[in-house]
């Protein structure tokens, strides 16, 4: 390997990405981690994020909670967003470390100022649940929007049941339907039952709708664009 991979942090980053995704390479979990771990002995914030998540995920080594817990803090302390999410997910669901959801409420919201939308609606359900903060349905629906404007699957669904039911917003089915239309478009293979349930509440809002306001929810749900933050 050249001399200016050996030295460079950032495309050691890179190579490590490449063999994590096998991106022109075969995939390789243990060849990443270890240009991951150079670039992150190195201070890289990006390559220090994704050696916790390969150790919270044991992709290339043995899960270690403790491991991932300490990597992506380092990332996080750098104002790494992803890193951010990382650990208020970690203290939300006590992964490596007691569960703590002020915490974990404190850990989302630096992730979620920076545009982070899985972050956002995080924050946004802990608001709603009063986790970590004292419940309060407004902010909720202002950190679930935030996150459905950028194009979140899980802030659009529920944005759909806020309307569908006049939950703090006026009651509008248009509008219910616009985001589980969205919603359901954008749930990946992963969120496939969260996908059928936005299919089946679009289809029972559309029972409840005239022919006009169908059109309009449609309509809008067309010309909707995502409004990333960062």
């Amino acid at each position: 390997m050249s001399a200016f991979v050996d030295d460079d942090a950032n495309a050691q980053y890179n190579l490590g990405l490449k063999f994590a995704k096998g991106e022109g390479v075969p995939q390789d979990f243990a060849v990443a981690m270890s240009w991951y771990r150079k670039a992150a002995d190195q201070g890289n914030a990006s390559a220090q994020n994704s050696l916790g998540v390969m150790y919270a995920k044991g992709q290339g080594v043995p899960r270690d909670n403790a491991a991932a817990m300490s990597w992506c803090g380092k990332a996080a302390a750098q104002g790494h967003a992803n890193a951010q999410f990382n650990l208020g997910f970690m203290y939300c669901n006590g992964q490596g470390v007691p569960r703590d959801y002020a915490a974990a409420v404190s850990w989302y919201r630096k992730a979620a100022d920076q545009g982070d939308a899985r972050a956002q609606f995080n924050l946004g359900a802990m608001y709603a649940k009063g986790q970590g903060v004292l419940r309060d349905s407004a902010v909720a629906i202002l950190w679930f929007r935030k996150a459905a404007d950028q194009g979140d699957a899980n802030g659009q669904f529920n944005l759909g049941i806020i309307y569908y039911n006049g939950l703090g917003v006026p009651q509008s089915h248009v509008l219910a339907h616009m985001w589980f239309n969205l919603a359901a478009a954008r749930f990946d293979a992963s969120g496939k039952e969260n996908r059928n349930k936005a299919v089946k509440n679009c289809d029972l809002v559309a029972t409840k709708m005239t022919p006009a306001q169908l059109a309009e929810a449609q309509k809008l749900a067309r010309e909707w664009k995502p409004k990333p933050e960062r």
